[in-house]
């Protein structure tokens, strides 16, 4: 199972590559890189501040909770997630590989100390970057940014969960961003097949043995009524 920003937009969060999404109205390279971290962290936090909040409440949508039920039931064995907005663990999930790190904590590059997400929305609600209160660093939040090498634990064992798939599902994703969207080609070469649940095209329909064109809280609860009766 491999999940994309498109399963999230279901639960109100915007994505980043779409016409409307975010990188539209903001340079990712001036607000998402890692090199503008360093350069004006301060700046960065200006765009995740109200995000992070956005994030922390929101809510799974029925894609979400189904997704959940499959696992519960034998018919998911992990969900491999680009999003870093932690509605698969609300909704249940319980084995959740997130290749592009989470929400869950923001990290002082300076001294390395870690603080969890309620610190670090206490800290953003005060008005101001966060700042480490033992160092004075500015946090970085513990996603990956443009420039940033992928979590080597985490994409390791997504790849190991994609070759040893015999179906690889992909909700949510457009499939444009590697190494990920290269996943389903090592399911494909182990021998598995391929389905995809997505609102319009995906660079690999035509590898998919089903491909369903349509929103994923209204198709994946269908699937879950089936295979978990």
């Amino acid at each position: 199972m491999l999940t994309g920003a498109g399963i999230s937009t279901e639960s109100g969060i915007p994505d980043f590559r779409s016409p409307s999404g975010l990188w539209a109205n903001f340079d990712p390279l001036e607000y998402g890189s890692i090199q503008a971290f360093r350069r004006d962290p301060a700046k960065v936090w200006e765009f995740y501040a109200p995000r992070f909040s956005m994030l922390a409440t929101a809510e799974p949508n029925p894609a979400h909770v189904a997704l959940a039920e499959l696992e519960r039931v034998g018919r998911v064995s992990a969900v491999v997630t680009q999003n870093i907005d932690l509605l698969h663990e609300r909704a249940g999930s319980r084995e959740v590989v997130e290749v592009h790190g989470s929400i869950r904590s923001a990290s002082c590059p300076g001294c390395g100390r870690a603080y969890p997400l309620a610190d670090v929305l206490v800290l953003v609600g005060e008005g101001n970057a966060p700042a480490c209160v033992d160092c004075g660093g500015i946090l970085k939040p513990d996603v990956v940014f443009f420039g940033e090498l992928l979590p080597g634990a985490a994409i390791d064992r997504a790849t190991e969960l994609a070759a040893s798939a015999s179906l690889m599902l992909v909700v949510g994703s457009a499939l444009e961003v590697y190494p990920v969207a290269g996943l389903p080609l090592d399911t494909l070469r182990a021998g598995g097949a391929l389905a995809i649940v997505n609102r319009g095209p995906t660079a690999m329909d035509s590898k998919a043995t089903l491909k369903v064109d349509g929103a994923a809280g209204e198709i994946l609860p269908l699937v879950a009524a089936v295979l978990a009766a």
